[in-house]
């Protein structure tokens, strides 16, 4: 599947130029994509990376799926983004570290909150996840600047997301792609056993 440049962070595991693409549609505050997101990080990576039994032919992509439904699921997304650019070797793991927390940002504990106050509670957590020295250039890049609805720095990688996202017809998350197509079966519960069986069966160079 394609990829603007600028968002080649996102490629959160495999070699870029890996044959198979797996493309993972997340959204930040849902609790199923959290469930995923742990067999990402505890199955897939190791298979995908050096020296896995998948090194060289898959790679995946994690794809930002913004729910408007959660008032805050703009605003973490905006954050992913953001820190992309500005610690782009530590998307994943704030990524990780954002779903762990994603209970701060669910509709309640948010509702009182301004979208100031929000950036800056994740502007927190960049610091805690990367280093207080990631924090000024995050925030700047979440700084409304320019007209009155003009967005932030990183609004455009955001519409790029969005629109990607309903070209290719997804409505939930967590939705998963192997090449290209919508896998249903796919499931946030699958542990080391079920994706093993599926990559074997899928991968075939």
């Amino acid at each position: 599947m394609a990829l603007q440049p600028s968002l080649r962070p996102l490629i959160i595991a495999g070699r870029h130029d890996a044959p198979h693409t797996i493309d993972v549609f997340l959204d930040y505050v849902c609790p199923f994509s959290a469930k995923i997101s742990l067999a990402i990080n505890s199955v897939l990576l190791p298979l995908f990376s050096p020296g896995g039994k998948y090194d060289g032919k898959v790679k995946v992509i994690f794809r930002n799926q913004v729910q408007p439904w959660h008032a805050s699921s703009t605003l973490v997304h905006e954050a992913g983004l953001a820190v992309a650019r500005v610690a782009p070797d530590g998307f994943w793991k704030f990524s990780l570290a954002l779903f762990k927390h994603q209970g701060d940002y669910f509709d309640i504990p948010s509702s009182s909150l301004t979208p100031v106050q929000i950036r800056e509670k994740l502007a927190g957590l960049v610091g805690d996840t990367l280093g207080a020295d990631k924090k000024a250039a995050f925030l700047d890049l979440l700084t409304l600047k320019g007209s009155p609805n003009g967005g932030v720095a990183v609004t455009d990688d955001l519409k790029y997301t969005i629109k990607f996202s309903r070209q290719n017809g997804i409505h939930v998350s967590p939705t998963v792609l192997f090449d290209g197509l919508i896998v249903n079966e796919i499931s946030s519960s699958w542990g080391e056993k079920e994706w093993t069986e599926f990559l074997a069966n899928k991968v075939t160079v």
